[in-house]
């Protein structure tokens, strides 16, 4: 997976059409989810199309496996995890994802519907690392 710092600096050379071409190869390269983690528990709410995240743990880094029905939505979800992909789970707890997503402007070159479940996915990621840290 590329590091967010290298597909912000992509991203920044890009305009309309040529976003959504790179959000959904970015879905594209994303690790295949097995279809058999694709269930109510991985299940990202509230996002328009369906969205899958599965957490693991790795040497005491996070490790994130994710799909989505949706090409674009898939691509927004490979954006996130590149936040925090790979990444000490205390990091991750304490990190302000939002934040080092903010230059890529989701919400003023997409859609809403596309974007209304950025904040649940963060949530989800959030939620497990700090799981992991308080244990």
């Amino acid at each position: 997976m590329r590091s967010l710092d290298d597909i912000r600096d992509e991203y920044a050379f890009l305009e309309g059409d040529e976003r959504y071409r790179l959000l959904i190869e970015l879905g594209r390269e994303l690790e295949p989810m097995p279809d058999a983690l694709k269930t109510d528990a991985t299940l990202v709410r509230g996002c328009s199309a369906q969205v899958w995240v599965y957490p693991t743990e790795r040497d005491g880094r996070l490790h994130f496996l994710a799909d989505s029905n949706a090409a674009i939505t898939k691509g927004i979800v490979a954006l996130v995890i590149a936040a925090v992909q790979d990444r000490p789970h205390h990091e991750v707890a304490s990190m302000d994802i939002a934040a080092a997503l903010e230059p890529f402007a989701l919400t003023r070159h997409l859609s809403s519907n596309r974007t209304q479940g950025v904040p649940n996915m963060i949530a989800l990621i959030k939620a497990h690392a700090a799981r992991l840290a308080a244990a």
